[in-house]
């Protein structure tokens, strides 16, 4: 049996940093037929010139500006040949067989398209890690969240989540996909820039009828905020404007119309409350978001040029019956392990 080709590829920008501090574990990676590339999003400083002085065996790509995330991976994937993509954020540590069990349950089914480790926080290592936990999954109303972490609830892992398993979506700071169904579902939205561009593409593959998958036997560390911290309010108007059109382009049509309407009235409840908290350029954040959501409306969706798959079973497996919001705002529902079993699909 042949051992698939498999590509590590990091997408870089001014984090040479985190090249230096976390490339040497991505080196020992204890797969047999390993590529690690580095796809540079016109950094300016020196992460290009770091890596041919201390690393000359691995492959560089560069694009010509900041494509953001989007952007980037699709200009940089296009130049990459193996079976599967690892889709790693340069601020992860991981483990020398991280690698082997993903790839391991991805072989195993065909219908696998996409899969995520474990991701704990690098600085706090006994925690999950906010952008991808134990999986990630999606409410009725499109707001994410994971087994592991709603909202800023991040829960200590203590062994609750060790059951491999289909969810929703697969974290980008750490996404194992396959390259054909990469290509069939046409890579990312670059309309998304970055954020959620990853649960946009998870969401395309699911409604082509393949599986996204948790594995809890590969644990990766994700220092997080890298780029964008939590504070940014550019990080605001990217969250806000892109859940919007993770809507737009994957609910059906008249469902589409419902729930964005009554999520414009969601989401000006979070403008009042970050005016009422002094955050004013968190409450611009979302009224910018919105204004740039509705000079898209009539746009065409994102299309898949090559998409034909299996007709899936609804409901999608990883969505969740009841609003996330109202559980964790109101009812106080904080832990994944307080949701109602029936209402997750």
């Amino acid at each position: 049996m042949n051992t698939p080709k498999v590509a590590v590829v990091i997408l870089n920008w001014n984090g040479v940093k985190y090249l230096r501090d976390f490339l040497p574990y991505v080196l020992a990676s204890t797969w047999p037929n390993l590529d690690i590339v580095v796809g540079d999003n016109a950094s300016s400083d020196g992460s290009v010139a770091f890596l041919r002085e201390h690393y000359p065996s691995i492959r560089i790509i560069e694009n010509n500006d900041n494509y953001g995330f989007t952007g980037g991976y699709n200009r940089v994937l296009a130049q990459v040949q193996a079976d599967y993509y690892i889709l790693l954020n340069s601020d992860v540590e991981v483990q020398p067989n991280w690698i082997e069990p993903v790839i391991a349950l991805m072989e195993s089914d065909e219908l696998i398209a996409a899969a995520a480790p474990k991701i704990k926080a690098y600085h706090n290592q006994t925690y999950f890690e906010h952008a991808g936990a134990a999986g990630g999954f999606i409410d009725k109303f499109g707001y994410p969240f994971c087994r592991g972490r709603i909202f800023y609830d991040i829960e200590e892992d203590k062994g609750q989540y060790e059951q491999a398993g289909e969810v929703f979506w697969a974290s980008g700071a750490a996404m194992f996909i396959k390259k054909h169904l990469w290509d069939l579902a046409g890579g990312f939205d670059e309309t998304f820039f970055a954020h959620m561009e990853e649960i946009d593409l998870c969401w395309r593959l699911k409604n082509m009828g393949y599986k996204v998958m948790y594995c809890p036997q590969s644990v990766v560390y994700h220092v997080g905020g890298g780029t964008l911290n939590a504070e940014n309010p550019f990080k605001t108007y990217l969250n806000f404007r892109n859940n919007l059109l993770l809507l737009k382009n994957n609910l059906p049509f008249w469902r589409a119309v419902w729930v964005i309407g009554l999520r414009f009235w969601m989401d000006l409840l979070a403008l009042l409350r970050f005016l009422m908290e002094g955050k004013r350029k968190d409450a611009w954040a979302i009224s910018r978001a919105h204004q740039n959501f509705v000079r898209r409306l009539f746009k065409p969706k994102f299309k898949n040029k090559n998409a034909t798959g299996i007709k899936p079973m609804l409901p999608l497996t990883g969505t969740y019956s009841r609003s996330i919001v109202w559980d964790f705002f109101v009812d106080k529902k904080t832990k994944f392990t307080d949701l109602v079993e029936k209402d997750l699909h």
